[in-house]
């Protein structure tokens, strides 16, 4: 059964979803951003399906491979939204906060990674 932090980080990254998806949904309807959005979708709404996945781990080791496959999600998702603002599509300020929480989600999970691994 998932504690108080585990379930309020939960809800923190769904809502984290549902303003990214909002994100995706305002930018410009051209093919490039079409393609790099289709990526951001998979890789932003899995790092909360792959947390959640991990909760109801069986065992340690298991509960770390999903903590790793969030992590991996959320750096990725870091690059598209990156090449998104870059490129001047999206809106700047909002990408601004999305970067900002995907860079403090890759830091929990590493965090988190190290210590299930003993490494902290």
């Amino acid at each position: 059964m998932a504690n108080a932090k585990q379930i309020e980080f939960k809800k923190r990254l769904y809502r984290f979803v549902l303003r990214l998806i909002k994100f995706i949904e305002n930018l410009k309807k051209t093919q490039t951003s079409r393609i790099i959005s289709d990526q951001l979708l998979r890789s932003g709404t899995g790092i909360l399906g792959t947390y959640i996945e991990g909760l109801s781990s069986s065992s340690k080791r298991e509960y770390t491979n999903y903590f790793n496959y969030s992590l991996k999600s959320a750096n990725e998702s870091k690059a598209w939204v990156s090449i998104l603002k870059d490129t001047g599509n999206g809106d700047r300020k909002e990408a601004d906060w999305i970067l900002k929480e995907l860079e403090e989600y890759s830091k929990i999970f590493a965090s988190s990674i190290l210590t299930l691994k003993g490494k902290k």
